[in-house]
């Protein structure tokens, strides 16, 4: 997509990826430089990450949970 840099370097990110980027008034992107590219990444909020892999998520918890158990029972048992 080609856009036009306005006054002050200001672009204009088209309607069609703003949708779906989720990107809204206020929204923080990032902007990268690799050579001669300008890379935009809309920024992943934790209300946008809560949830993104659940199954990741709960097995996480469920080894948290195993390993604090172990460790209780090691403390009880001394």
């Amino acid at each position: 997509m080609e856009v036009k840099v306005h006054k002050k370097g200001i672009i204009v990110i088209p309607a069609e990826v703003r949708r779906r980027l989720n990107i809204k008034e206020g929204s923080v992107v990032e902007l990268e430089i690799e050579g001669d590219k300008i890379i935009l990444k809309r920024k992943m909020t934790l209300l946008d990450a809560y949830g993104v892999d659940k199954e990741m998520g709960d097995s996480a918890v469920k080894e948290l949970v195993k390993l604090r158990k172990e460790e209780v029972e090691k403390e009880n048992s001394v």
